[in-house]
């Protein structure tokens, strides 16, 4: 009988061991492999050594699209875990309605990126152009034209689209806590706030673990609304990372120096999610 479960075991989770294999693995090997050639997506590449990462620490502009994701990146998370939060102590009272503002607040995270940074393209242009109108404001009329508000427009965008997602895990560890605990802490004569920061929060440590893998990981991955927003402009500085790889593999045909952009960039997010992850999980035990 546990030879037999052994079998299924190893049936059932075969597919997804050989498509994690074959779709995450081997490219990740090839592109290792191709970072330290001068392969142009035609001819085969000839092996180069360090050439393309030597050639990296001269890259004002990947330089540049790092610096500004990291800006990007860092308020981002926490304004979406903020609101995140916020939104499922919310939701989480007990009044009636609440299962519809859930509904309302995670629809957003249902819209595709490059279909939800058109429409706030569109808000950006139109919406906030008429308003400049209104109230003689000319600045509200180039909101994507400026390295500024274009910053702010993704940062708005990816709030609007992630605070949902997030509400929805902080839900499922504000549900799990004692009741008891909070009750006591009532009795003790505890304010709303300190049944909060040394009752609920602790308790909801985990969640906050994921919750910031999560954001951290999307939030430097960012692509399609970067493109629909922006496009990088002006003059690049708005541009991210991964536009930056992108651009640099399939405009300029520079497959493998892009792929060692991607490598760097790959040890640097790693680096710091797992920074993130080991600090936030030290919090969890001490909880």
């Amino acid at each position: 009988m546990k030879h037999q479960k052994k079998t299924w075991f190893y049936l059932f989770s075969a597919p997804v061991v050989i498509a994690l294999i074959l779709v995450v693995i081997v490219p990740f090997i090839y592109g290792i492999y191709y970072s330290f050639t001068n392969w142009d997506a035609v001819a085969q590449g000839d092996f180069v050594g360090l050439a393309n990462y030597q050639r990296l620490f001269s890259d004002e502009g990947f330089w540049n699209a790092i610096w500004f994701t990291t800006k990007f990146a860092v308020i981002s998370i926490i304004l979406i875990n903020v609101i995140g939060l916020s939104l499922a102590m919310l939701v989480t009272s007990k009044f009636k309605g609440a299962n519809i503002l859930r509904t309302i607040f995670f629809m957003p995270n249902l819209i595709g990126g490059l279909i939800l940074g058109f429409i706030w393209q569109f808000i950006f242009i139109n919406a906030f152009s008429a308003i400049g109108d209104m109230i003689g404001n000319p600045a509200l009329k180039t909101w994507l034209s400026t390295t500024e508000t274009g910053f702010w427009a993704m940062v708005i965008v990816m709030c609007w689209q992630m605070s949902g997602y997030i509400m929805v895990i902080y839900i499922s560890y504000l549900q799990g806590v004692d009741e008891s605990l909070l009750e006591a802490a009532d009795l003790d004569g505890a304010t709303a706030w300190q049944k909060f920061w040394n009752v609920k929060f602790p308790l909801i440590m985990p969640g906050f673990t994921v919750s910031l893998f999560m954001t951290l990981s999307n939030c430097f991955k960012l692509y399609d609304q970067n493109l629909s927003l922006t496009n990088g402009g002006p003059y690049n500085s708005t541009q991210m990372v991964a536009m930056n790889i992108y651009n640099t593999a399939f405009l300029e045909n520079k497959m493998g120096y892009a792929q060692a952009k991607a490598v760097v960039f790959f040890i640097f997010v790693a680096i710091i999610s797992l920074t993130q992850v080991y600090l936030t999980k030290r919090k969890e035990v001490e909880a």
